[in-house]
């Protein structure tokens, strides 16, 4: 829907028929992070991916997680990947720089890269939250995945 007048409008796109999508899962707080990843293959299989084009690796904890997300696109085998893990704030600094170094990671192996990847790592107060969040989280993971590995190839068309 163009809603801006001489303006080509790319729409998203939300059909992840024939995607690939790898996911990285950090095992700390391993409870959230399951629950993270059952929210995004339910909605990635919704969004039409088939469970055989999804490849699961997982990580110690969140710091990991951009190292293993680099070989995942590295490999030229996805179309979009997704990082699962929860960061919980504890007494110390180690929240912080855990939370803040993971997220740069992330974005910054999506930029070199060029393969998107949807950021699901769970930064909380406490584990309430966390198991409060973790579903919706995941499934808007996987939307955030689909929409962009379907946006680069519509630009690459174009």
């Amino acid at each position: 829907m163009a809603r801006y007048d001489n303006i080509l409008e790319l729409d998203p796109d939300l059909q992840g028929s024939g995607l690939r999508v790898g996911l990285v899962m950090s095992r700390f707080n391993r409870d959230v992070g399951e629950g993270l990843l059952g929210g995004c293959s339910a909605e990635l299989i919704r969004l039409g991916v088939r469970e055989s084009d999804m490849q699961l690796a997982t990580v110690p904890g969140a710091l990991e997680l951009p190292l293993g997300l680099k070989a995942m696109a590295q490999s030229g085998k996805f179309d979009a990947l997704v990082a699962l893990g929860c960061v919980i704030r504890g007494e110390t600094y180690h929240f912080e720089i855990v939370a803040n170094e993971s997220a740069r990671g992330i974005t910054e192996v999506q930029l070199a890269t060029g393969v998107p990847i949807a950021n699901a790592v769970l930064t909380t107060e406490d584990d309430d939250q966390a198991l409060a969040r973790m579903r919706q989280k995941g499934m808007e993971a996987a939307q955030a995945a689909v929409e962009m590995a379907n946006l680069l190839k519509q630009v690459s068309r174009k």
